[in-house]
């Protein structure tokens, strides 16, 4: 049963519109009140939309709850902290010839109708996060979950019109028609979060009407490892971050990037945290998710000869099931280091030093995240100031994501545009200026 909004879109979009124009999105009564009941629904309903997310993905319930279920319940307990202190005009100075009775300030007007295009890797926390953010800042809001999980997006549509406001908020479920078809529409900001060539068409679409656009893309986020380093924790941390969901996160490590020495020291060290994060059958392992669909399977197995297996490298369709693999003696030219691996496979692509690592990163496009492992100021300091990223992390790959008073998004290739705390509410308000001179 569909039980998202059957109206056209054109239709929606006019229904929410109205609404909107209202003014009954506006009063902060009204934001606070659809974060409050968005907070319930994610309590109430927490347990099934993990079964929803273990039916899309093999997560388990203890990873769904973590990455997404709590994640967005955090987002919105924080911004339900801060609501009013970020919506506050902020005064601005006025030039002497204006006199003195004069002021300036600025002010967050919300900006319309929204849509949200989210993604299938993490359905619930990718969808929600912006929603609560463009609510916040007094919007209404089409949301659209991802297709190719279709158990959580089948949740979400039935669930959202039960506790959110149905006359400023539609859920639009369906595929690539009725994606087309809602990106037909004039809205006052689209926010999609995927990859970069569907991120192309949504710009192209966005264009006809001057919509403003924030894409939270993705690319092949290094991890360089510094010489005099301690592995074995270098190791746990970038298993724990490039193998959760199954390696489909967007700000996963993509590979890793070290010199020889050090990289001949990694390997079996990457071997062990596999073993002791997932034990000796990562396939019996709760905790290891599963390939979304068999197309990213077969993308993904079609990538597994692109070096020496240091561990992993078995696979099983039927089960749409990837071992953990680390990769070594990678050859840049190859397959996968061509595309983002979004995926259980980890390479290791070896460079004389710093100053080569900078350059490879520098040749690439820009990823949404960079992660660094060095006990050196130097280095981090040379890399902060010498690359540029959506993101860095160093020593923590993931972390920076769960902070919400940072700004999360990429930069070029990676995406425009960033979200989380009160950066939704810059990204989903109009900063209006205001300037005052009384008449007598």
């Amino acid at each position: 049963m569909n039980h998202s909004t059957t109206e056209e879109p054109a239709a929606t979009v006019a229904r929410l519109r109205a609404t909107f124009r209202s003014g009954r999105t506006q009063p902060i009564a009204w934001r606070t009140e659809q974060l409050g009941r968005l907070r319930e629904l994610l309590t109430a309903h927490g347990e099934e939309l993990a079964a929803a997310l273990h039916e899309d993905l093999g997560k388990s319930s203890a990873e769904a709850f973590r990455t997404e279920i709590d994640f967005t319940v955090r987002e919105i307990d924080h911004t339900l902290e801060h609501l009013d202190d970020w919506l506050l005009p902020e005064p601005a100075p006025v030039p002497a010839h204006l006199g003195a009775d004069a002021t300036a300030w600025t002010r967050y007007d919300p900006l319309g109708v929204v849509l949200v295009i989210a993604p299938w890797n993490y359905p619930v926390q990718l969808l929600l996060t912006p929603v609560l953010g463009a609510l916040a800042a007094g919007n209404a809001v089409v949301a659209k979950p991802s297709e190719l999980a279709p158990a959580t997006s089948t949740a979400l549509a039935r669930l959202l019109p039960q506790y959110l406001d149905t006359d400023a908020v539609a859920v639009v479920e369906g595929g690539i028609p009725e994606t087309t078809a809602l990106l037909a529409e004039r809205f006052d900001q689209i926010f999609y979060t995927g990859n970069g060539t569907v991120g192309r068409i949504v710009m192209r679409a966005a264009a006809e009407h001057l919509t403003p656009v924030a894409l939270e893309l993705g690319g092949k986020s290094p991890a360089f490892v510094d010489r005099d380093t301690d592995l074995a924790v270098v190791a746990d941390r970038l298993v724990r971050g490039k193998f959760l969901n199954a390696g489909q996160t967007c700000v996963a490590p993509d590979y890793v990037l070290t010199d020889p020495e050090t990289a001949r020291a990694l390997e079996p060290r990457l071997a062990e945290a596999v073993t002791a994060l997932f034990g000796p059958e990562p396939k019996e392992s709760a905790a290891f998710g599963r390939i979304v669909n068999e197309r990213h399977f077969d993308r993904l197995t079609g990538l597994l000869g692109s070096g020496r297996t240091v561990t992993g490298g078995a696979s099983d369709r039927a089960a749409k099931y990837i071992a953990p693999t680390v990769l070594a003696d990678v050859d840049p030219k190859s397959p996968v280091m061509g595309e983002e691996i979004f995926g259980p496979i980890l390479p290791v692509v070896t460079v004389a030093d710093l100053d080569e690592a900078i350059g490879f990163i520098n040749d690439r496009d820009k990823p949404l995240a960079l992660y660094v492992f060095t006990e050196s100021d130097t280095t981090r300091e040379r890399i902060a100031a010498e690359t540029s990223s959506g993101g860095l992390g160093f020593g923590l790959p993931l972390a920076h994501l769960t902070v919400s008073d940072l700004p999360f998004g990429g930069v070029g290739e990676s995406g425009m545009g960033s979200y989380h705390g009160r950066y939704s509410i810059d990204t989903f308000s109009h900063r209006k200026a205001v300037l005052e001179k009384p008449l007598v």
